[in-house]
């Protein structure tokens, strides 16, 4: 029986969807991969397309900005407190 890897991370603009998937790179990290999709109902099951209409485009944008501050934050040493 395998286990499907599930992302570390999604983010979520109307329809619109990207998941991160993390990779560990020996020595050097982790490194991040994002997947984009479009989800829409087909009768009672939901679908997802990699395929975006004109209307998709600006919130495809955002949503890969998004991705793109959360893998920077990861990377990012987190701040000590402050004593």
């Amino acid at each position: 029986m395998t286990t499907k890897q599930k992302p570390v991370h999604t983010i979520r603009l109307g329809a619109i969807k990207a998941a991160l998937w993390a990779n560990a790179i020996e020595n050097n990290g982790t490194r991040y991969n994002v997947t984009v999709c479009r989800l829409f109902k087909e009768g009672d099951a939901w679908r997802q397309s990699d395929s975006f209409g004109r209307d998709d485009l600006l919130l495809v944008a955002k949503v890969l900005d998004q991705a793109h501050t959360w893998i920077f934050q990861q990377s990012t040493p987190k701040a000590e407190p402050a004593e």
